[in-house]
Parts: C-alpha cells; structure tokens; sequence
C-alpha cells in the first residue's frame, strides 16, 4: 500500500535517468508515483503512467500537431497546456497527492503553469536550472511553490545532482504526509498588512474577528504576499477582504520591484467578494536594500527599515496618482466596497518625529482621496492614524453591517 501518491512531471526522452532516480526514491521511502511526459520529440525509455501522446490530446492537438506548431517554444506552449489540464482533472479526482517537476528553462516554464494549476496546500516542488534565478517573474510564483537548484546534473546522474534530486523526493513526499490542507469550516478573511513597527490594525481585528466567528489570514504586502492574497481573492476564497496595506500599489506604479503585480486590487472585486480597503503605506515606494536609490527619489523622507528593504516617500503629485489608480481599481468592482481614509496618517513613520513624515504631500494625497471615490464605493473618513483603535474599530463597524445585510456570511 502507498499511502501518498506524487506526480513527477518531465521530458522523459532527455531525462528518464534523473526523473526515474526520483520515482525510484519516492517508491522507496513508501510513497507511490504517477508519472507525466510531457517530451515532445522522443520517446522515453518504458512507457509512462500519462504519455506525451496523452498531454498532447488534452491540449487539443497531436503530437505531430505539435511538432509541426513552428518551434520548441510553441511546441512547449501546447504541451504545457496539456499537463496544466491533465494535472487539475487528476487532482481532482484523488489521483495524486503532491508535484514534483524536473526542467532546465523549457521544463521550469510548463512547471511554473503546473503549479499555478493546483489549489494552495498541494505540495509543489520545481527541481530547476534556473531556480531562484531573475529570470523567474515574482508573478509566476504560486503562493506555496518549492523550489531547489538542479545543481551539476543537466546532462545525467552524479552524486551532486542526485543530492537535490533526493532531497526534492523526500520533501514532496513528507509534505505530501504532512500537508494540513485548507479545511474550509470556517470563513475566511483576507487582511493585508506589514510588521507591527509599521501597521498595527491587525493585532486588534484578529481576536476581534475570530469571536465573529472567522478564519483571518494576513498577508505580509511586501509583493509575493499581495500575489497569493490576489490569487486566493480571485477564487473567491475570502468570504470579505480587509485590504488595508496598499504599498504594492504605490510600488507598481513607481516601478519597484516590491509589487504586487499587475491585478493588485482588482481581483476580489472582479470575484464579487466585498471589500473594507484603506490607504495604508500608500505614501512610500518600497526598493530592495541591495538596490541603489533612484536619483529622482533621493531628496524624498526616507526610511531604512533593514538590509532587504528601505523606502523613500512619494510626492505630493505622485500620491494623487496613487488616489487616482486606486479609485479607478475599486470602481470596477462588483461586490459592496468601503474605503476607510485616516485623516491623521495611513503608517507609523508618517507621524510627526517620523522618518517619512511630510504634511504638505499627505494634504495633497487627502484631497485627492476626497474627490477621487463616488457611489457606489462608499468612501468614509476618519478622524485618526490608521494605526490607532478608531480605525480597526471603525472597520469591525462596517462588517458588522455588512453582517446583518447578509452581505458577508459568518458561517459556511
């Protein structure tokens, strides 16, 4: 008997040694395998549990059609929409319980597609070439991929290479066995947030928000969080969303890295699922420590938080742009949404004494606010800084309402 089955995914005709060494491995420590080739061109050693023939057919296509397709990209592209269709249909029926993709550039693409295919809680291991490497957007990024380095082993088996081949066999494997995933018994609530030094709301909303009866889960909105917290959003896997720290927005805008993509602030919304949203550190771009600050940025208040991340603040201009986008996003929605505007300031280092403290540009950012929001979002100020308990009361205030209407359920 196994007791956990792991889909191990790769081109079977150029790397049947190393895929087969890590089905052997998995098959060793108790677990079972199902077995995908997604090789175009060749064919594999023995025959494989899904076959090319298999990926092709579930894209729409022949292997021929393939082949004839134009190039190794197009070709790739039809067979990574295969595997992505192949993978949720035998997920979902119980076929396989956790991933593992083998790939230099070609094979991390269809991997990357792969793992964006299967809920949060499945396992996912990528065994690249290029892992952690800059040539990976954050935005292919799952919430809860793994990753290791296919260290010294592109073109057969050595000792090195079967170092990481075997770690990523075991680590698939044990979080297949020890995966609690999502249970869905209680509702959840998306909150975004960043540490205590800088937004505080959530160590007050959280019990509050329990004693109703919900799960809440807060995303560290430093860019890869604000990713997953919009990837759940988009499958309405939030019951409501506390949206209340919108630098990834500032950050997009600006051009830094530190964003949260490109649909940040849209998906809930375009989901249906209501929103509580608030301005929070939408004053600052955010740049990586290592990173040189722009010229342009240079005279602006500015924060080093630690050696990964420092922030400069925005001007008074680039805050109304800020306003601006951040109303057009919310105006699409298609659910209730309610902004709260902290009068008083939207981030610790913004009060007065602080490092980022600017009144001119926040007067301006206010004003903005003010004439930016029209029905039917409801746009409601405050007489408080975002960190103090007015304003995590004055959202509780709002879901509770939302609550009696029926807008947002507190039981499943």
């Amino acid at each position: 008997m196994r007791d956990k089955t792991i889909l191990v995914v790769g081109t079977y005709d150029t790397k049947n040694d190393e895929l087969e060494y890590m089905v052997a491995r998995i098959e060793a420590m108790g677990g079972g395998s199902l077995t995908m080739d997604v090789s175009v061109l060749g064919e594999p050693e023995k025959p494989t549990d899904i076959s090319k023939h298999d990926v092709a057919e579930a894209a729409g296509h022949t292997i021929q059609s393939v082949i004839d397709s134009g190039d190794e990209n197009s070709a790739m592209q039809i067979m990574t929409n295969g595997a992505c269709a192949l993978t949720k249909t035998k997920f979902a029926a119980g076929e396989f319980d956790g991933v593992v993709i083998l790939g230099g550039t070609m094979g991390t693409d269809l991997a990357l597609d792969v793992c964006a295919a299967l809920p949060i809680g499945v396992p996912k291991y990528v065994v690249s070439t290029v892992s952690f490497s800059p040539l990976i957007p954050p935005e292919r990024l799952t919430a809860d991929i793994q990753m290791i380095l296919w260290a010294g082993g592109l073109y057969g088996l050595n000792s090195l290479c079967k170092s990481s081949l075997s770690q990523a066999a075991g680590a698939v494997l044990g979080a297949a066995r020890a995966v609690e995933p999502p249970n869905g018994k209680k509702p959840i609530i998306g909150m975004t947030a960043l540490g205590t030094s800088c937004l505080r709301y959530q160590k007050i909303l959280k019990p509050e928000l329990e004693k109703r009866g919900f799960e809440v889960a807060v995303f560290h909105a430093t860019g890869m969080g604000g990713m997953a917290f919009e990837s759940i959003a988009s499958e309405a896997g939030f019951v409501c969303v506390m949206d209340f720290a919108l630098a990834e927005l500032g950050n997009l805008l600006a051009g830094s890295v530190a964003n949260g993509g490109a649909d940040r602030l849209l998906n809930a919304g375009k989901a249906g699922v209501p929103q509580i949203v608030a301005p929070g550190c939408l004053d600052l771009i955010d740049f990586a420590g290592w990173q040189e600050i722009p010229e342009r940025f240079q005279d602006r208040p500015f924060h080093a938080h630690n050696r990964l991340v420092k922030s400069a603040g925005l001007n008074g201009s680039e805050r109304r742009e800020t306003a601006q986008e951040m109303a057009k996003r919310l105006s699409q929605s298609k659910a209730p949404v309610h902004v709260l505007m902290p009068n008083k300031g939207i981030e610790e280092w913004d009060r007065e004494g602080g490092d980022t403290y600017d009144p001119e540009a926040f007067a301006e950012f206010l004003d903005e606010m003010r004439k930016a929001f029209s029905a039917p979002v409801q746009y409601q100020e405050l007489d408080c800084h975002i960190n103090d308990e007015e304003f995590a009361n004055a959202a509780l205030a709002v879901l509770d309402n939302w609550i009696a209407e029926g807008v947002v359920k507190s039981h499943v």
